[in-house]
């Protein structure tokens, strides 16, 4: 028996056309309409044809097919239309005050239903065939549909074979509708243009060094975050945790980088409230059990996605100023998206055992005339995310991290990562606002993903993992608390004076010297309760055309574990590479380690006594064409 002989059978007087569905709904309703790709666009479109519908109030999470109405006049005297996201069909609309905008978290939507602070009268939803049992799925689209639903006193459902049956918390059952339209027809679609390639690529390189195997993953709306998915294809046993699943989730999907297996919460299911892509998609989506769909009160819960361990929120923003406030839903006084699911997931994160939140965004704006990383949010900005909810920013330029940092930190920080033409401005300003020194040096003016290359990492014999890189300006306090968690000899042996102080003053003298070409400082980092310490730094400074004078000290705590000599080793590399062909060094007689490390490296080191101190000259050996 297909459903609609099935739907003749068991309640063949629920089954109308849908203008005889849309004429029970009473002048002045409040009607809810199903979202995304999973609209009713019939019932829509025979609401709208309807002339005896007057004085309606539509509320729609994101709305597509009303977008080809909303410059008509006669349209918006019938119907006023209060948006809880605005999807780009909607945002010239919005910017001239056609429609009204519910900022509102995602997660509390529904309570904002049933409480009834908005009532509904009627809700306009889509959903697949019936199955034997009389229960139909809500597809693509569960998220605040479900709560529309049942909190509106008349329910019109359009039954369309193509809408995939989706499993978990998305099930409706035909005693619940009171009209069952029958109409078969394309669902919405949803292809996002691509982001600016190069851009883009250099932003996922950046958010794949912060994704590590295993982890859960939770992807904003928007076309940066989901193109941002194609740079992780070569991790494992990724989790979903999610609002909205995209076309680019399948390639990870269809090659196993999605597993699920590691989720803490509901393991082997990738969670989402919402769907919006292409039929293949669709199709993958349909009766597929890896798939749990539920409403956003669930989804979006942050105590809900804290239940996953290792859960990264990645997301997008219009704008972040230096203290780490994020603009995501206006440009200005124009309202140009919603609050929509971030700060629900980047709470969600900052509970998650593990988990962390990613701001990803390009440096720039309008062809590269704008910063996106400003002074202060523009003139009518809303700040969707506070300052004290941001963990990563990341832009082309690199990661910033924020969390736990003050604002002058929160400034060199998010200032090294914008683009190198604005940096200086930034610090000026920042200067002025006094969130910084005054005598504050700026960032490097120019493009240093050529570090990149300079970023390694090895282990140590009890499996702890160092990760070594360039020395940068935000680096100033981590190095300054190395150098004071020295004891008194570890220092003498590096200064060859009892050095006591490491002020501000002296460690913007060690970064100002920093050219990462003639003159080198690079970190090594271990990680300790959940971020990253400095345990070691090597340097080397030009002491003549083909020599630099090289120098590195290892935390107490890391001593005698070969650390010394790979920094030598990593740092050899990079002076080969910038055309050195030697080093040399003064090292005091007593500083055994370090002659220990320099005469193994260097066999055939030439050595001058200069009373206390040994002058010592290292040539690099020749490498092999």
């Amino acid at each position: 028996m297909d459903y609609v002989d099935w739907l003749n059978q068991h309640c063949a007087d629920k089954i109308v056309s849908s203008e005889q569905a849309v004429s029970a709904i009473k002048k002045g309703s409040r009607v809810f309409i199903g979202t995304g790709c999973g609209e009713p666009r019939h019932l829509i479109e025979a609401m709208v044809k309807d002339t005896n519908l007057q004085d309606i109030l539509v509320y729609q999470m994101l709305s597509g097919a009303l977008s080809e109405y909303v410059d008509d006049e006669s349209f918006l005297n019938r119907f006023s239309l209060k948006l809880f996201f605005i999807s780009q069909a909607m945002r010239k609309a919005v910017f001239k005050g056609n429609i009204d905008y519910v900022p509102a978290y995602l997660s509390q939507i529904p309570e904002l239903f049933s409480s009834k602070l908005i009532g509904l009268d009627a809700a306009l939803i889509q959903v697949s065939p019936p199955d034997r049992y009389g229960y139909c799925s809500l597809g693509i689209s569960v998220d605040i549909t479900r709560a529309g639903m049942q909190n509106s006193a008349l329910v019109i459902a359009q039954v369309n074979p193509r809408m995939p049956r989706t499993l978990g918390d998305s099930f409706v059952h035909v005693d619940n509708i009171d009209y069952l339209v029958l109409h078969e027809e394309p669902l919405g679609e949803y292809l996002p243009l691509g982001a600016h390639e190069e851009t883009t690529q250099r932003i996922g390189h950046y958010v794949s060094q912060l994704v590590s195997d295993g982890a859960t993953l939770q992807i904003g709306y928007g076309r940066l975050p989901y193109a941002l998915l194609q740079y992780l294809e070569d991790k494992n046993d990724l989790g979903i945790h999610t609002q909205v699943i995209t076309d680019a989730f399948l390639p990870l999907f269809q090659k196993k980088v999605i597993t699920n297996s590691k989720k803490s919460l509901l393991p082997g299911r990738a969670v989402a409230a919402l769907c919006m892509g292409s039929p293949e998609l669709y199709d993958y989506l349909d009766n597929n059990p890896m798939f749990y769909f539920a409403s956003s009160d669930f989804v979006n819960d942050p105590g809900v996605v804290a239940k996953n361990d290792n859960l990264i929120s990645i997301s997008s923003a219009l704008e972040v100023d230096l203290t780490g406030q994020v603009c995501s839903d206006s440009v200005g006084y124009l309202f140009y998206s919603g609050i929509g699911d971030q700060v629900d997931f980047i709470r969600g994160s900052s509970m998650s055992r593990g988990g962390f939140s990613i701001i990803a965004l390009p440096s720039t704006a309008l062809h590269g005339q704008a910063s996106r990383i400003v002074s202060h949010l523009s003139e009518g900005a809303g700040v969707a995310t506070t300052r004290g909810d941001v963990n990563f920013v990341v832009t082309e330029y690199g990661i910033a991290e924020l969390r736990g940092k003050s604002i002058y930190q929160r400034v060199m920080e998010l200032a090294q990562i914008a683009h190198p033409k604005f940096r200086e401005e930034l610090i000026e300003v920042a200067k002025k606002h006094h969130y910084i020194f005054s005598d504050q040096i700026s960032p490097h003016q120019e493009d240093l993903i050529f570090l990149e290359d300079y970023k390694t990492s090895f282990q140590i014999k009890d499996g702890r993992t160092i990760e070594v890189r360039p020395l940068l300006a935000s680096d100033e306090f981590a190095f300054r608390n190395f150098f004071y968690s020295l004891q008194a000899q570890s220092i003498y042996h590096r200064f060859f004076y009892h050095k006591k102080l490491f002020s501000h003053k002296a460690m913007q003298q060690q970064w100002a010297s920093v050219d990462y070409r003639r003159n080198m400082s690079i970190i090594g980092l271990t990680s300790a309760r959940g971020h990253q310490e400095i345990m070691a730094i090597a340097s080397y400074a030009q002491a003549g055309e083909d020599r630099a004078e090289v120098a590195f000290m290892v935390g107490d705590d890391f001593q005698g574990r070969g650390i010394g000599s790979r920094m030598v080793d990593i740092l050899e590399k990079i002076a080969r590479e910038n055309g050195y062909k030697g080093f040399s060094a003064y090292v005091l007689r007593e500083n055994l380690s370090m002659l220990h490390i320099f005469r193994k490296r260097y066999p055939n080191c030439k050595i001058t006594p200069m009373g206390e101190t040994l002058f010592m000259e290292m040539d690099f050996e020749a490498q092999p064409v």
